[in-house]
This record gives C-alpha cells, sequence and structure tokens, in this order.
C-alpha cells in the first residue's frame, strides 16, 4: 500500500515539475503588458516544440450537408424489351446479370402469329404480281384503242391498292422485329444496347400470350448512376443544381465516389416530407450498383466570405468560445469568438478575429488557464 501511494505521489510531483517549466511566472491578469513583466505568460523552449502557431485567413464559406438516399439506373440508359407477338420461348440465352452486348441473341421465339404475318406478306406480293400484269395489260389495250380509259384507271388504282396492302405488312413485320424474325415464324430477341440484364421473364418453353403486355428482359447501362438523395425542408435552401457530391456505400465504406447535383425536384413527397434531389455519378468502375443504401454529403463554396481558422484552435469553455492570440513569445492574448459554423477542419468566425491574426492551435489549453485568471 506504502508503494502505491509514493508511486502516485512521486506522478503527481513529476506532472507539477512539467507545467512549471512550461508556464513560466505568474498567471494573473492581463499578461502581455510590457509594464507587469513578472505577471507575463510566456511560452518556454520545452513549450514551443509542443505547440502550433497558424495564421487566421479570410476565405468563401465551404458548406456540407449530409443527406440519405439510393442508388438507381440513369433512366435514360435502360431499355425494357417487349416480344415481338405471341408464341412459345424455344431457348433462352441470357441470365439474370449477365453482361450484354449489343445485338447479342437474348432469346429465341417460335410464333404462329408471325409466321401469320409472313403467309399474309406472302399473298399480298402475289395480289401485287398479278394486279401490276392486269394494270399492264390493259395499258397496252388502252394504248392501242381496244380498252377504254376507264378500264385502265381501275386497273392501275387496283395494282396501286394491293402494294399498300402488301407494303402495309412489311412494314408492320419490320417494326415488329424486321430481320430478326423468318417465315417460319421464330423471332430472335436481341440487346438493344450494351449493359446488363437486370431483369429477366423469359423461361424456356414459357408461352407469351398475345394480350399479355409484360417485358421479358430489361437491359441496364450502369457506366453512369443517379443518386436519389432526401433533402428535409430545413436544408432545401442548402442544395442547388451545380454543387458537388461525395457518396459512399456500405457495400464499400473506403471508397468515396464524386458527382454532381443535376436536378432538384419542386415537389415534397406528401408522405416523408422531403424533396428529392439527383446526383449524377460515373460508375466506371461498376461498383455502385442499383438499389444500393448511399450515404452522401453535399459540398458548396457560398459566395459568403469569413475568417477562418483549424478547429484545433478553438478552446471551448462554459460554452463561450476563445483562442490565444501569439504576438510574440511572451506577449499573448486571450479572445473570446463567435463562431459561425465548423465544416471538416475549419471552422469560420463571425465576430472577435480579424484575418493575418497568428494564434496558437496546438496544446494551447496548456496556457489557456493562466490566460483567462484575471
Amino acid at each position: 500500500m506504502f508503494k502505491i501511494e509514493f508511486s502516485i505521489r512521486k506522478s503527481l510531483f513529476a506532472v507539477t515539475g512539467i507545467l512549471a517549466l512550461f508556464l513560466i511566472t505568474s498567471c494573473k491578469g492581463k499578461p502581455q503588458t510590457d509594464a507587469d513583466p513578472d505577471k507575463r505568460v510566456c511560452i518556454t523552449d520545452s513549450l514551443s516544440k509542443i505547440i502550433r502557431i497558424d495564421s487566421a485567413v479570410t476565405s468563401n464559406i465551404d458548406d456540407e450537408i449530409k443527406l440519405s438516399g439510393e442508388i438507381n439506373f440513369n433512366d435514360n440508359k435502360v431499355v425494357k424489351i417487349f416480344p415481338f407477338g405471341s408464341g412459345k420461348v424455344l431457348e433462352v440465352k441470357a441470365s439474370l446479370g449477365d453482361k450484354v452486348s449489343k445485338g447479342q441473341v437474348l432469346a429465341i421465339v417460335q410464333s404462329a402469329e408471325v409466321a401469320g404475318n409472313y403467309a399474309d406478306l406472302s399473298s399480298a406480293n402475289n395480289d401485287v404480281s398479278i394486279a401490276k400484269r392486269q394494270m399492264e395489260n390493259a395499258e397496252s389495250l388502252y394504248k392501242n384503242g381496244i380498252a377504254s380509259e376507264r378500264e385502265y384507271s381501275e386497273a392501275k388504282e387496283n395494282y396501286q391498292k394491293t402494294k399498300s396492302a402488301s407494303n402495309k405488312l412489311q412494314e408492320a413485320i419490320s417494326i415488329n422485329g424486321g430481320g430478326h424474325t423468318s417465315a417460319n415464324g421464330t423471332y430472335v430477341i436481341t440487346a438493344p444496347m450494351n449493359g446488363y440484364v437486370v431483369e429477366k421473364k423469359a423461361s424456356q418453353g414459357a408461352f407469351i400470350r398475345g394480350d399479355n403486355g409484360d417485358n421479358l428482359f430489361t437491359i441496364g447501362d450502369i457506366s453512369e448512376v443517379w443518386v436519389w438523395a432526401n433533402v428535409y425542408e430545413t436544408d432545401i435552401a442548402k442544395v442547388k443544381e451545380g454543387y458537388t457530391a461525395k457518396v459512399t456505400t456500405l457495400a464499400y465504406p473506403d471508397s468515396t465516389f464524386t458527382g454532381v447535383v443535376d436536378k432538384v425536384n419542386q415537389i415534397l413527397d406528401p408522405e416523408t416530407k422531403v424533396m428529392k434531389v439527383r446526383i449524377r455519378i460515373p460508375n466506371k468502375t461498376m461498383q455502385l450498383k442499383p438499389e444500393m443504401f448511399a450515404n452522401i454529403i453535399v459540398q458548396n463554396k457560398e459566395g459568403r466570405k469569413a475568417v477562418t481558422v483549424s478547429s484545433t484552435a478553438i478552446v471551448s469553455d462554459y460554452g463561450k468560445n476563445y483562442v490565444i492570440i501569439y504576438h510574440d513569445k511572451c506577449n499573448l492574448e486571450l479572445k473570446q469568438v463567435e463562431l459561425l459554423k465548423t465544416v471538416g477542419g475549419k471552422t469560420y468566425i463571425s465576430s472577435g478575429l480579424t484575418g493575418g491574426e497568428q494564434l496558437i492551435s496546438q496544446n494551447q489549453v496548456l496556457l489557456f488557464n493562466a490566460l483567462k485568471e484575471d
């Protein structure tokens, strides 16, 4: 027991000795008066090695707002693929999550509807051939004075009608698959763009009904994604288009993705009372996936300026904030300041300090109590 008490007393004497080495002279009154050299607080050589002196500067006010949101597809880079007609799925060549290239075959479908379209087209083309021969014969007879002009006009009109009917069927086939369909009734579904299969509803052997308006595949390009962030009413004025946004995810907490606010909705959600803002982010590494939860910090540089100091220079005491101004090693001044806000490692001062003043920003608490005594 005696050994423990002796050790504690020994430690206390050591601490007291160090503080005595740091703080020379008395700590009473305003220490920077040359008239009272015995009452000044000075920085000793030992103390000068562990403090840091910074300058207060006037700079633009930075702002940060922390938001939450969700990663989504860029709607302009998502395509839903629908069937050309009813039929049976013969083969599916793509799975959910597969990376596909433009023109790559996704599925092959056998369709009586498509076969019927080709049969109708073949019949219409035959009608065109017959009508064309009749028109040519009527024209020849009319020029030789054997047939009347009326008969020639009727034959010509009939040819135009059959030709229009054939063209209509050809356009319908072109719209519903074009070169990806064949006369035997099969048609091929291909990827319209590079991307990933993000939705797959086709399965081999399944039958596609003509009245089913559902899509078979959805292809999405995630080389660029959107983040929809929630902004509460109190922060609406702090977010504008063009502001920089830093995004992190639960999957990659050590990675920060930089984007830009490119759209601000003007309507609040009636249930959640939040406004949605859209952030556009390049995603070359493909790490960001739709439906991921995101933490967002929106940054902006306002036009206003303020005196800025390192946040470590601020000493808080009973609800008040102070800094220690350094004039020279025996001329230190304790100043109360009013804080505007703190962003990152910077604190903006609204009053009490001017740009260019030097202040102690590390271990200043060793001097604070001595300077505060009056």
